[in-house]
């Protein structure tokens, strides 16, 4: 893919009213990127691809695409393609018809689309030709070639969100623009179509900016990810170095499942901080820290793996969720009321079951640890 299909996004701003959703917005998206930006319903990430496809119009930036600006261009002259989550087929056309609209509309004139009159030019023909054979070499790759005559209406949510994948790729544009295209799917069509997303990615090599609430689904699909929040980016990275490095605490909630724990800590005056009502010492440099996070495969409750912890307290188990590969213990800790905290725990013959209301110790090494200061921000 040629350096002419990248995406730029240079200081947006946009604001309806009174109220700012997008607040200088930037960000660089590769050549054959799939990117995805994710974040709380609000932040600003739809409005922000609407105004990549031209629907809204910025108040101040500027957007360009393979190295010139679109900023002035209408949508249908930006090249882009974008899928919506309620799939916006139109219920009066067939499979076929929803299909080769966008290149009826620019490969005939408006003559030529006339019902009767077009059929007295003399190229109509062969053009609505080609463009049968474009329409058919979609459908087969998203096995739509059997559904061709069908209406919306007698369609299944996959079979409609796949439609507007190919009305979308007929057009072979520079940036593929999705809006939640799976949210309204049932949870094993939604990961059934998200593997086949990944896979059309590999074959287009195209650029893709894909918008979701869902950050499970961001982060099995994409190369990069952009988490926003309040009309901002916060912090733009693989889904590992989101996973592992997130710069703030807003980022570390927002990324993983279940959500990190979060752990307030007491610090005194010479910079050793307190860990639950075992006052555990924790000596750190830093005496900005204030909170102290741990992903849940991180929070150890097994005995044979305690004896290598450097951190424990006195737990409750309060729930127990069986995944099959996997234990989810919920907890309460000693020292830290009215919150519950979350430990991942492989499945394995050798485990003992954890019951309901078992008092147990729950620890973890101080590497395995991330560390917050009062606004948010990680620390070293």
């Amino acid at each position: 893919m040629s350096s002419q299909q990248a995406l730029n996004i240079n200081s947006i701003v946009k604001s309806f009213g009174d109220v700012q959703v997008l607040n200088t917005v930037s960000l660089d998206v590769h050549p054959g990127e799939f990117i995805s930006l994710v974040g709380p319903s609000g932040c600003g990430k739809s409005t922000l691809l609407r105004i990549i496809a031209g629907l809204e119009k910025q108040d101040s930036g500027s957007v360009s695409i393979g190295g010139s600006s679109v900023d002035e261009l209408m949508p249908k002259e930006r090249n882009v393609a974008m899928v919506f989550q309620n799939y916006a087929l139109y219920p009066h056309m067939t499979v076929q018809q929803n299909i080769s609209l966008p290149l009826e509309m620019t490969r005939l004139t408006w003559l030529q689309r006339l019902f009767l009159v077009g059929n007295f030019f003399t190229n109509t023909k062969q053009i609505k030709g080609d463009i049968l054979k474009d329409v058919l070499k979609i459908c087969k790759s998203l096995q739509l070639d059997n559904l061709l005559h069908r209406k919306p209406a007698e369609l299944s949510g996959g079979q409609r969100q796949r439609v507007a994948l190919a009305r979308a790729m007929i057009r072979n544009p520079a940036v593929f623009l999705m809006d939640e295209p799976l949210s309204n799917l049932d949870a094993k069509l939604r990961i059934h179509l998200r593997n086949e997303l990944v896979e059309l990615h590999k074959r287009l090599k195209a650029t893709f900016v894909y918008v979701t609430h869902d950050q499970s689904e961001a982060m099995t699909m994409s190369d990069r990810i952009a988490v926003m929040d309040s009309g901002k980016i916060l912090q733009i990275g693989t889904p590992n170095e989101l996973y592992a490095k997130p710069n703030s605490l807003k980022v570390a909630q927002f990324i993983g499942t279940p959500q990190i724990n979060i752990f307030e800590l007491v610090d005194t005056q010479n910079g050793i901080y307190f860990w639950g009502t075992s006052k555990t010492p924790i000596n750190l440099n830093n005496k900005s820290a204030k909170a102290l996070a741990l992903r849940p495969e991180h929070l150890v409750i097994e005995s044979h793996r305690l004896s290598g912890c450097d951190i424990h307290s006195s737990a409750d188990i309060v729930r127990v969720e069986d995944h099959g590969s996997e234990l989810l213990i919920h907890l309460t800790i000693d020292g830290f009321t009215n919150k519950i905290f979350v430990s991942r725990i492989p499945c394995s013959s050798q485990h003992i079951p954890f019951r309901l209301g078992e008092r147990i110790d729950a620890g973890f090494k101080l590497n395995t640890a991330l560390f917050f200061d009062s606004l948010g921000v990680r620390l070293d």
